[in-house]
């Protein structure tokens, strides 16, 4: 007998429907598996009849060809077991049901018949609902994931026995439900705080512009002034996310594996902090099967490069389109993949090798030029503020007064953002000054003549780029928007441009 079973496999983040196809027939007892898998599935044959075993079905006798349709998709992963099982039931007729055509389903076996978590549960409910799919059945563990999906049921099974049970209509399983106002409600409260940051008042200034507008930052200073004290402070100032961006976040951290089990959705901006001695199929996705890196796990939220000059140049080069594009394609020999990486950049350097300013360094011109130039001038254009972080000064040290918590700072952000989401209203890909295009500029970001003199004065004198010109005007439009105003004036230009000369300072 011939039984049809629905699943699907995931690709980047994407899910493509698969039509597991068992048949029973004739012949020495031999269990075959075709449809471009991969040793993960081809072993599953092992799983799956060891699970059937052990679960009181028997083994179907005779030769059992599985494919897995279309042939021309790559399938990865244990997460084909269930379905699988679910076929051989039914092919040997064991297992008699009307639903299998209505209910797509994944799941990993354990040789006990227990039904164990995947990975990629989240496209595949989007991917079930998108191909008319009435439900899904999928681990306990993956039920919340699955059921933030709108429009379909969600069937969570703990064995291959209460899934078969369940499929003839023996036993009846609860949809699974999550509230999306409730996990949208819990915040981080005790996440690290602005209030514990003595003086610095300068560089909140530019973190708060940063989270305002989607720009990235450059933090150079000596050690020990606070840098990354500062970055880890800077996820708790940024507006919170919509739907659609933690459906795209927890799609990512669901492909990798990162979710918790039983977590419906990440609600929180993802803060990632890579090592600096991280490679570039590390940072920017890849291995044999491409699969997202460091700057996808990051996005719509902050990438922070501690220790910038420290990273390989080849692993920093490789950073300039995505901080363009807002996503990275992967080339490889199976295939190109293409994952979203929309995030805000924040680096940390020190100024010369030995953590001095320039002035003061014992270093000589030649080894501090060798250490700045690690940086390339492409890459710093695509940075909008770079920051002087200076050495915090024994009074601000042991001031009582606590700095201003990032709650306050956080409600202008959210102002400034409500501000530009009216502006960017429909437009796609334009979430926040920071990605708006040429056309986006010189719609939302013209200039009256004083501080159009002004911005070409200091255009020639710090012999600025034309991408540095662009990155001026949004900065301007981001700290326009905190002040509330309609238009940018030259207040908003003279502020934005002590945000691009100490990179001249230092490689000029």
């Amino acid at each position: 007998m011939l039984a049809n079973i629905h699943c699907a496999a995931v690709q980047g983040i994407a899910a493509h429907a698969v039509e597991v196809e068992v048949n029973d027939g004739y012949g020495e007892t031999l269990v075959i598996i075709v449809g471009l898998p991969d040793a993960a599935v081809r072993e599953s044959r092992d799983r799956v009849t060891t699970a059937l075993t052990n679960s009181g079905f028997k083994m179907p006798l005779g030769r059992i060809t599985i494919n897995l349709a279309p042939a021309d998709i790559r399938k990865e992963g244990p997460s084909f077991d269930l379905p699988i099982g679910i076929g051989m039931l039914a092919a040997s007729e064991q297992l008699k049901s009307t639903q299998l055509e209505r209910i797509l389903m994944v799941g990993e076996l354990a040789l006990t018949g227990a039904v164990r978590r995947v990975k990629g549960v989240l496209s595949i409910a989007l991917k079930a609902r998108a191909i008319g799919m009435d439900g899904i059945m999928v681990p306990s563990d993956n039920a919340a994931e699955a059921a933030v999906v709108d429009g379909l049921k969600v069937y969570p099974v703990a064995n291959l026995r209460e899934a078969a049970a369940f499929l003839e209509g023996r036993e009846t399983i609860e949809p699974k439900q999550v509230d999306l106002a409730k996990l949208f409600a819990v915040q981080d409260i005790d996440g690290p705080d602005f209030a514990d940051v003595k003086g610095q008042e300068s560089v909140k200034r530019a973190l708060e512009i940063a989270a305002a507008g989607g720009h990235n930052v450059l933090m150079i200073g000596p050690p020990g002034t606070g840098k990354s004290m500062l970055a880890k402070r800077l996820p708790g100032i940024l507006p919170p996310l919509m739907l659609e961006e933690a459906l795209e976040v927890t799609r990512v951290h669901s492909i990798v594996g990162q979710l918790q089990p039983g977590q419906a959705l990440v609600t929180q901006r993802p803060f990632r902090k890579p090592h600096h001695t991280v490679s570039d199929a590390g940072l920017l996705g890849g291995n044999i099967n491409p699969t997202p890196g460091e700057i996808s796990l990051a996005h719509n939220g902050v990438l922070f490069l501690d220790e910038l000059p420290e990273f390989k140049r080849n692993v920093l080069e490789t950073l300039r389109q995505p901080l363009e594009e807002g996503n990275v394609t992967i080339s490889r020999a199976a295939g190109s993949m293409t994952f979203p990486s929309a995030f805000m950049l924040v680096a940390a350097m020190n100024p010369t090798p030995d953590g001095k300013m320039p002035g003061e360094s014992s270093s000589s011109p030649r080894e501090i030029q060798n250490y700045l130039a690690r940086i390339s001038g492409p890459l710093l254009d695509r940075i909008d503020l770079h920051v002087e972080v200076p050495q915090v000064k024994f009074q601000e040290i042991t001031a009582k007064r606590d700095g201003e918590p990032s709650a306050s700072i956080r409600e202008r952000v959210i102002a400034a953002r409500q501000l530009q989401e009216q502006r960017f209203n429909g437009k796609a890909r334009v979430s926040c000054n920071a990605r708006m295009e040429v056309r986006d500029i010189k719609q939302h970001c013209q200039l009256g003549d004083e501080p159009k003199t002004l911005l070409r004065m200091a255009m020639n004198e710090l012999d600025l780029s034309a991408r540095a010109y662009d990155r001026i005007l949004k900065v301007s439009r981001t700290i326009a928007d905190l002040a509330a105003a309609d238009s940018i004036n030259s207040e908003h230009i003279s502020e934005t441009l002590q945000y691009r000369t100490l990179d001249r300072q230092l490689w000029g």
